[in-house]
């Protein structure tokens, strides 16, 4: 019986191949289990928006047309906020916290002049503790390496990257790789209060360690990956960087299907650029993560078309991945050529953090869809299409 079916299923293979051949490849997605619902889930959510700087207004807009277009349930509470401001608004800080939920724009941080970055304000008053960036190949842009997939999880709210610093003596300056802790009061001694002094006395944070630690480790476990890299300089900042691999080797020992190690940042960077592959799910202190999510993203095709996220227990702020660097240029946004393909996969990892999976699984293919298809793409991305082209070619490609 078994020798008389050898023929038949070679017959068969034979007819499914010649079938394929044949019939164009359907790439439409399709699930094979409902997502079922809560009741009131559809109902349209309200997100903030600030369109930010430069660009900001050019790739918000974008994703406010495709939105329309899908008749996603959402709908924006639009802020302008620029970069140069002294501090975010209180209106808008209480529209973030109303409705958990922004998309932003990028916010140019003046160089020098005592100006703090909004940016990093954002992240330290809703408590952002975790950055999120994915820096993947898409198909159909020519890359250097193939089979690149990273998630760079970044602490958000200390370290050098917070931005303590002082003059001690003219000309002589200290930058502190200090922060407080995540939830000062939730350490202090019962019945006293934390002064801002205690504040940045504060060395980098158990707390804080460990729960960018857990937030990367959950995710890999929620998304099916296989291991985790810490990202650290432990060689030459033993207790500060020695505290963070202390709590990520703890958390590690919790999730036994996921593997784990450590890379020096150094040595990090040199293997991104000769051996991305290798690399999955990375959780690293605040500013090496900074470098790293802009060192993997411009490996994986360019910080235009990386999507990304910050989020905390009670809030997310989504916005471009990676630093954009042309978030102030004038040229680009006078000419709106800028890439909107960043901002509309950060909307649909968005979508997908509000329980509205169709919406994005449909946004992102229509994306993808465009990319393949290689007919219009903007200058970053080897193409001369505006702003707007690259808008009209997603919206007709929703399914």
């Amino acid at each position: 019986m078994a020798r008389r079916s050898i023929p038949i299923l070679k017959h068969l293979l034979s007819s499914t191949r010649s079938q394929s051949q044949s019939e164009p490849f359907n790439s439409t997605f399709k699930r094979c289990v409902t997502y079922m619902h809560r009741p009131g889930d559809g109902t349209p959510r309200p997100v903030t928006l600030i369109p930010g700087d430069g660009i900001g207004p050019l790739v918000t807009g974008a994703v406010e047309q495709v939105m329309e277009a899908m008749h996603a349930p959402v709908y924006f509470e639009k802020f302008i906020v620029h970069g140069d401001m002294k501090a975010v608004p209180t209106e808008v800080l209480e529209s973030i916290r109303k409705n958990k939920v922004c998309l932003k724009g990028g916010l140019i941080t003046p160089m020098g002049g005592g100006v703090s970055s909004l940016n990093v304000q954002l992240r330290k008053e809703l408590d952002l503790y975790a950055s999120l960036v994915n820096c993947f190949n898409l198909p159909g842009l020519a890359t250097r390496h193939d089979n690149v997939d990273i998630v760079v999880i970044r602490e958000n709210t200390e370290g050098e990257y917070a931005g303590l610093e002082h003059e001690v003596v003219p000309g002589v300056v200290e930058s502190l790789k200090e922060e407080a802790p995540c939830n000062p009061r939730a350490s202090a001694p019962q019945g006293r209060d934390i002064s801002l002094s205690d504040q940045t006395s504060q060395v980098i944070t158990k707390f804080c360690s460990e729960r960018i630690a857990k937030y990367a480790f959950e995710y890999a476990y929620l998304n099916n990956r296989k291991k985790v890299t810490a990202v650290h300089k432990a060689n030459i900042m033993k207790l500060a960087d020695g505290l963070f691999l202390e709590s990520c080797r703890e958390v590690a020992t919790k999730y036994p299907g996921i593997k784990y190690n450590e890379i020096i940042v150094d040595n990090c960077c040199m293997q991104l650029v000769s051996k991305p592959e290798q690399f999955d799910v990375m959780v690293t202190p605040n500013l090496y993560g900074n470098l790293v999510a802009n060192t993997a993203a411009g490996i994986a095709g360019g910080t235009g078309v990386m999507p990304g996220g910050n989020v905390g227990a009670e809030h997310a702020v989504f916005e471009q991945g990676a630093s954009a660097g042309n978030v102030g240029n004038e040229k680009v946004a006078a000419q709106k050529t800028a890439n909107p393909v960043a901002l509309l996969l950060s909307s649909a990892m968005m979508l997908r953090h509000l329980q509205f999976p169709a919406f994005a699984d449909r946004l992102e293919v229509a994306v993808e869809k465009v990319i393949l298809e290689g007919k219009y793409r903007t200058k970053d991305l080897g193409g001369t299409s505006t702003t707007q082209e690259v808008v009209d070619a997603v919206i007709d490609a929703l399914d």
